[in-house]
């Protein structure tokens, strides 16, 4: 993080992206993806959608996985082609849809049979085919925080197996929606790939059914859920892609020709992004040292709404080291990036680096307090081709 320091007009806080290390992380992903010819891999938009970064994904020749119509419209301006964008959401509304059926996306991930009519009735008026990935709620337990946890029958994503079936009966019966394949999406910030392997021998179990029943189809999405190396950003900066692609291709049992997809979004920009900001003052209490920085929950939501950590360095001091809680400037107790964190010595304007935040950071950020977004910068040019 040391060529921080050299940018000498730097406005805090800010959101830093290393362009090099995410062009090197979608090599990795693409030079897995070489391995297996009927994987892809849908970017998560939601992550992060800066267009410089999307630009850059979008000319690697990965996919879009969006979850609104503007996310849709972000996504075909900077580049991606509708053929490889996929949508999905549980509550898409009217105008949405619309959308992305004008834009002639892949396919909608269709979350509710009632869905699934609302689709086919406005497909119906545009004199259009709506193409349809059932999104299944397999009922397994990502054993990741509960609010990221998307996939067990208490969450309100996916059609439920009891339920799947009556289902396919009446969308095959829908005019215009074709139905194309199986959706899953069982929670993010997975490291442990004993659950990626739980959620195939699922899926194989709900392909078998179908296919008893004379039922295959030719796209299977496994959504995202990889997680990163959050307390160590620097030894771990790439996702480990290669044992995630690898438990799908030995433990999901593809049909032939089955076309195999993935939604990956943290693990692809999460630790090419990094917050940056300023400390405002340091204050003492009795039994505690506060770091007040201009930086507040409204730029990086993570920590008040997850409780999730992020590796927090003073990048100015090499003082000796103390304890600190480290909090923004937000009239809320819950705006507080890290509690008894150790950090060098600090005096006010020094630079902190909240690290690995390029994932549902600056994408979630907002004018609470009627604060101004945070500002953006980049390491090196982003313009050049990726292929």
């Amino acid at each position: 993080m040391k060529e921080i320091t050299h940018l000498t007009n730097l406005h805090t806080p800010c959101y830093y992206y290393n362009i090099e290390l995410l062009r090197k992380t979608i090599g990795k992903v693409k030079a897995e993806l070489v391995k297996y010819p009927g994987f892809q891999v849908h970017y998560a938009v939601k992550a992060n959608a800066n267009p410089v970064l999307l630009k850059l994904i979008s000319r690697a020749g990965l996919g879009a996985d969006c979850v609104s119509g503007n996310e849709v419209e972000r996504a075909v301006e900077c580049g991606f082609t509708p053929d490889r964008i996929v949508y999905a959401g549980v509550g898409k509304n009217d105008q949405e849809i619309k959308t992305a059926l004008n834009a002639d996306i892949f396919c909608f991930n269709s979350e509710s049979l009632p869905e699934i009519q609302v689709i086919d009735e406005i497909a119906a008026a545009s004199g259009k085919k709506a193409r349809i990935a059932l999104r299944v709620n397999p009922n397994i337990n990502a054993r990741t925080h509960h609010y990221i946890t998307t996939g067990i029958e208490e969450n309100k994503f996916g059609i439920y197996l009891y339920d799947l079936e009556q289902v396919i009966e009446e969308s095959l019966r829908l005019p215009n929606i074709e139905l194309i394949g199986l959706h899953f999406h069982i929670g993010s910030q997975i490291t442990d790939m004993s659950v990626f392997r739980s959620l195939c021998l699922k899926v194989n179990e709900i392909q078998q059914k179908l296919k008893n029943r004379g039922i295959v189809f030719p796209h299977i999405n496994f959504g995202g859920g990889l997680g990163i190396d959050y307390d160590h950003p620097y030894r771990e900066p790439i996702a480990d892609f290669e044992n995630y692609f690898a438990t799908f291709a030995r433990f999901f049992e593809a049909s032939p020709y089955q076309q195999v997809h993935f939604e990956l979004g943290r693990s692809i920009v999460a630790h090419c992004g990094d917050m940056v900001s300023k400390v405002l003052y340091v204050k003492e209490g009795r039994n505690k040292k506060f770091v007040i920085l201009d930086a507040g929950m409204n730029d990086l939501l993570r920590p008040a709404l997850y409780q999730a950590f992020h590796k927090i360095e003073n990048i100015s001091s090499n003082k000796p080291e103390e304890k600190y809680d480290v909090v923004g400037p937000i009239c809320e107790s819950a705006d507080c990036f890290g509690k008894d964190v150790t950090l060098n010595g600090t005096s006010r304007g020094d630079l902190f680096v909240i690290h690995s935040a390029g994932a549902y950071g600056e994408t979630m950020a907002s004018r609470y307090n009627l604060r101004d977004l945070p500002a953006t910068y980049f390491s090196g040019p982003a313009s050049e081709s990726d292929s």
